[in-house]
């Protein structure tokens, strides 16, 4: 599992790194997606598809269910593959044997109603957070092969809602929904030296084991330098400085450490003030082909998957759909990724 978990972590950094706007994306649900086609995959396509998946196409399969497998036992986490194929597709016994045995579905005649069919998956394993394939498969498709993710926590602390009046930054001046709270923690809260500038975390612990990290980066930072900071951060390759280490003054982005007068001794407490948000975003993958291992796969004048099936199969439309919402509560967040 420790590979499979590197390889996803490696595909969320490239991502990450190519960031440009405020987003949402999830890696972990794009990655098993490529690894069944890499293990399908023959000539360029397979070499494109391994390099993508960080881990041998032979391997690949395994991978992808050893991982969808390890986050549908996690509480608060539901995972999903589905697979649909026209009934004149013949698939390759030993691919399909891989994928579990209530993933196979057919695509009917009817367009419309394969859609609906589809779109009633995706919302019913994101419990209505994502509430359609982020594909539509074009009249004559053979295959359409999804992954889906929900995840969800509350707050072992919640927090209580206020107004956010941001001093700078694009938000300055306006009055945003804002969260707060205190705690005895200071170490929930950390600096990291990342490569492109100081990269402030927080941890905040869900009450089923599940934690969410938010990461706030020094001013004129891009989104992706930011983000790819914070995976350094998790994988415990960028050295942190935690709260109770901060110097006095600005110690980070967001961060300030002073002394205020108290009757008693008081404990030290960290204060956190941060908005709420909901982020909902949809993925062309093919727009990234490289990235993803699919510049090859997507040429249509030939088949690239032989290990599929005998019939020549090439990658017409791959997306994906995600959402997160961050509140006084808890966390919610889902993805469902399809190519067809």
């Amino acid at each position: 599992m420790n590979d499979t978990v590197r390889a996803v972590n490696a595909l969320t950094a490239r991502w990450a790194r190519q960031t440009r706007q405020s987003t949402v994306f999830s890696a972990a649900g794009v990655w098993p997606l490529l690894a069944l086609l890499a293990d399908g995959a023959a000539g360029p396509a397979r070499d494109e598809l391994t390099r993508a998946v960080g881990m041998q196409a032979d391997q690949a399969a395994a991978g992808a269910r050893e991982l969808l497998t390890g986050l549908g036992s996690m509480p608060g986490v539901g995972s999903a593959l589905g697979l649909w194929t026209d009934r004149t597709l013949e698939l390759r016994e030993q691919w399909a044997a891989r994928l579990p045995a209530d993933a196979h579905g057919v695509l009917g005649a009817d367009p419309a109603a394969s859609q609906e069919a589809l779109d009633a998956w995706a919302a019913k394993r994101t419990e209505g957070l994502v509430e359609r394939m982020p594909v539509r498969p074009a009249e004559g498709a053979r295959m359409v092969l999804a992954t889906a993710l929900a995840l969800r926590t509350d707050w072992q602390h919640p927090f209580r809602e206020t107004v956010l009046r941001p001093g700078s930054g694009p938000w300055q001046g306006r009055d945003l929904a804002g969260l707060h709270r205190s705690s005895v923690r200071p170490d929930r809260i950390g600096v990291a030296a990342g490569p492109e500038g100081p990269v402030t975390t927080l941890k905040i612990l869900g009450d089923n084991g599940l934690d969410v990290h938010l990461v706030l980066g020094a001013e004129g930072m891009a989104p992706g330098q930011v983000l790819h900071t914070g995976i350094g951060v998790l994988e415990r390759a960028l050295p942190v400085t935690t709260g109770g280490q901060l110097p006095y003054g600005p110690a980070g982005p967001g961060v300030v450490v002073e002394r205020q007068p108290s009757v008693a001794p008081d404990p030290i407490r960290l204060d956190v003030t941060t908005p709420g948000f909901a982020v909902r975003a949809d993925h062309d993958l093919l727009q990234l082909h490289g990235l993803f291992g699919l510049s090859t796969a997507a040429d249509a004048r030939d088949g690239h998957f032989p290990g599929i099936s005998a019939a020549p199969l090439a990658i017409g439309a791959a997306g994906q759909s995600a959402v997160a919402e961050f509140g006084p509560l808890g966390f919610r967040a889902a993805a469902v990724t399809a190519v067809v």
